[in-house]
């Protein structure tokens, strides 16, 4: 894990180098515009006869085509906006190829994250700010990190990937040129092929064996925009029919032969070891094989996962106690005390004279509270493994491959390189796939079971116990307004660290402060004179881990909603005010077009209200209208309106798709989820205690995409965090009620 901790120490030296100043950056421009050298290409190791490979991206063997999906496909769509990124540059169509997930590599490097590495607000795209990324790229390229996450697949791989596709196109066009003795200027492709003056058509795959006997064009240049056949245009996934027909296989559908089935039983209180059980009346179940003792729980072994459930279910297991607090408004009170010297995190921006400024005109305080949430992705945690003497196959659905090497391998003493890692085809994850609890678990349960290949499900209800869940979070803010204008605001958040604990279960701890806390917090756009930001660190609470959209997700609800506040209680229109304040040309722009899109007049009355927001996570900026009417039966959302700004729109419908997801997820987290602790455990354990949007309940979201950003973003997280301010804003702008803290049905019903 050398590589890991590297990029960790790293990020700390050059985050505080650059906030120093006055550093000269080095820069390293190859990794989104070259191609690896080959002995960087993993594709070389297992490369068959008459096959070639031109970078790590194209595989083309003389029976068919394969292109690499370096990201996950955790619903998101990116099994198809890869390849087809590829495709396009190599005059490929789908069904000409097949899309495989890549192995553990360096080669496969996430270059999008130098964005949130480096200290820099999105929109600054300054000398200084534009060499910080370059020099967080080049920790990246060193570090070999391999993720996906942050929404950063499209900004990782819209150039390299289309750099990939045109080094093979014109590889295939030299080799087919040596062939044919014609001139490379002569020679087209289309669909798959290459083709000559004459009109005669070679296969791409029957000119592999050729390509393989000459370098790789490495200085081919990537089509102009204007032919583009697919990419900016609406696409049909290609995992669409296969999804549909029920023909894909997931994670969960894996088998193999000579398989045996293992559900767990682990300690609820997270992290702490088993003291004893008693597994007799497990033992006597029909098709239950072994029980084994795991060093958080227990296991029981059966000939179907249904048989191992019911078996482990009536395993009887005395626990170790928790190290955070076991009832949750213990919780509450630690996270209330965490507002102190001893847990800065960080003071992430300072303009102006905030104390001053808090003494102008009018001051406004208020305190908002966020809960801890699950994940709950459709299909629960599962993988298989298989442990022989040469070492460990895992066949798993994650979003980290080296990070599932390092993790398996320590739990049962191997070294990282001897756990072969195959990824799958996940059914969710929403941050739930970052993290490694089935991993070791099912390492650990393979150890013992050398030989056979073991599949483990765990239980719905041991898919919420275990979940590590979104950060809980507390904000205490402080304003003022005068003459008609924000003249300060002074954010304060404390709240459990979700990056760092991700860091440290990776095996790449960091004493950094959490950069995702002040996510929503730091990078408001508004022109405020005088403005402060700062973080505390809660200690000694549940473990916390990423969770879609991460930081913003709380901060975001948080800022906004007392952005909200400030600009009511200055008698100004909430639209107008923020777009009057933004001072970022192309965000401003963004809220220009949603009071377009919504037709924004000011206040509905009769009922109804209107709230709006604006929160940029990842890059991305991202406003949101909702509208709401007070009925007899509680509050309805009526309608969505939603503006992002990726730079580039790749796929109208799945860029449409994600928002809209984007959009239910955030809401129905803000009216009604919530975990709480008691005697050291969640308490809800399945969808009925923790219970998203319903069908009927979902308004008509209407999006729209701008281009107007100036580097191409990433859209799967960014819609999210708008949504539960907007919804409180619009619930204050219909009711007077102004709620400031989630879940919202806790002080209002929802139609």
């Amino acid at each position: 894990m050398g590589r890991m901790q590297d990029l960790s120490r790293r990020a700390f030296v050059f985050g505080s180098a650059a906030l120093a100043g006055g550093i000269a950056f080095g820069s390293y421009s190859g990794a989104e515009a070259a191609a690896p050298a080959a002995g960087d290409n993993p594709l070389t190791a297992g490369l068959g006869p008459n096959s070639v490979t031109f970078n790590p991206w194209v595989e083309i063997s003389p029976d068919k085509i394969t292109l690499i999906a370096q990201h996950a496909d955790i619903g998101q769509g990116v099994g198809s906006v890869q390849p087809i990124m590829i495709a396009e540059e190599m005059d490929l169509d789908p069904g000409q190829f097949e899309v495989r997930f890549a192995g553990p590599s360096p080669a496969y490097f996430n270059t999008g994250f130098k964005e949130e590495l480096a200290p820099f607000l999105a929109s600054d795209q300054s000398p200084a700010a534009e060499a910080g990324r370059a020099a967080a790229l080049e920790g990246l390229r060193k570090s070999g990190l391999q993720m996906t996450g942050g929404s950063s697949t499209i900004s990782d791989t819209y150039e390299k990937l289309r750099k990939a596709g045109a080094v093979a196109r014109e590889t295939l066009k030299a080799a087919a040129a040596k062939r044919s003795g014609v001139a490379v200027a002569d020679i087209r492709t289309r669909s798959g092929h290459v083709i000559l003056p004459d009109g005669k058509k070679i296969p791409y795959v029957e000119l592999a064996a050729d390509a393989a006997k000459i370098p790789p064009v490495l200085d081919a240049q990537t089509r102009d925009p204007s032919t583009w056949r697919m990419i900016g245009k609406p696409m049909m996934r290609l995992d669409v029919r296969s999804k549909v027909m029920g023909e894909l296989k997931f994670g969960i559908d894996m088998k193999m032969d000579g398989m045996l089935y293992a559900s767990v039983k682990l300690n609820p209180n997270k992290g702490q070891p088993l003291k004893s059980y008693d597994a007799r009346k497990a033992l006597a179940m029909p098709g239950v094989k072994k029980v084994l003792e795991l060093r958080n729980g227990v296991a029981a072994i059966a000939t179907n996962s249904w048989y191992a459930m019911k078996a482990a279910d009536a395993i009887v297991c005395e626990w170790a106690p928790s190290t955070y607090p076991a009832e949750q408004a213990d919780h509450w009170k630690v996270l209330e005390s965490s507002f102190k010297p001893e847990f800065l995190g960080k003071e992430w921006r300072t303009i102006g004279d905030v104390e001053a400024g808090l003494k102008t005109g009018t001051r406004i305080e208020a305190e908002y509270r966020a809960p801890y949430v699950a994940h709950q992705p459709l299909e629960p945690l599962n993988g298989i493994g298989l442990v022989t003497d040469k070492g460990m196959e895992i066949w798993v659905g994650h979003q980290s491959p080296q990070f599932v090497q390092h993790v398996a391998a320590t739990a049962i003493g191997l070294k990282p390189e001897q756990v072969t890692f195959h990824n799958q085809w996940t059914g969710g994850s929403f941050g739930h796939r970052l993290e490694y609890e089935n991993v070791r678990v099912l390492a650990e349960i393979a150890n013992q079971m050398r030989g056979t290949p073991i599949k483990l499900v765990f239980s719905r209800e041991e898919d919420f116990l275990q979940d590590i869940p979104r950060q809980i979070a507390i904000a205490r803010h402080r304003g003022s307004i005068d003459k008609g204008k924000i003249v300060a605001a002074d954010l304060q958040l404390a709240s459990t660290a979700p990056l760092k604990g991700l860091l440290e279960r990776s095996g790449a701890p960091s004493k950094d402060p959490d950069a995702q806390l002040a996510a929503g917090l730091w990078n408001v756009s508004y022109d405020i004179p005088n403005f402060r930001a700062t973080t505390y660190e809660a200690q000694g609470l549940s473990p916390s881990t990423t969770w879609r959209s991460v930081g913003a997700s709380t901060a975001g609800f948080f800022t906004e909603s007392f952005i909200d506040e400030l600009i009511h209680a200055a008698g100004l229109d909430p639209m107008k005010a923020r777009i009057e304040m933004c001072a970022v040309p192309h965000y401003r722009k963004l809220l220009e077009t949603l009071a377009e899109m919504s037709d924004w007049k000011g206040p509905l009355g009769n009922g109804r209200g209107r709230g709006v927001a604006l929160v940029e996570s990842f890059g991305t900026p991202v406003a949101e209208v909702v509208e709401v009417t007070k009925t007899d039966r509680g509050i309805r959302i009526d309608k969505v309106w939603v503006a992002v700004d990726v730079g580039k729109v790749i796929d109208p419908v799945n860029f449409e798709n994600q928002v809209q997801g984007g959009v239910v997820w955030g809401l129905g987290h803000a009216i009604n989820c919530e975990l709480t602790y008691a005697k050291g455990a969640v308490q809800q354990t399945n969808y009925n205690h923790h219970e998203a949007m319903r069908i009927y309940q979902c308004p008509v979201i209407e999006v729209r995409g701008l281009e107007n950003e100036p580097k191409v973003r990433g859209v799967g997280e960014p819609p999210v965090p708008p949504a539960a301010p907007a919804l409180a804003n619009a619930i204050f702008a219909a009711t007077g009620l102004r709620i400031r803290e989630m879940p919202f049905n806790k002080f209002i019903d929802f139609v």
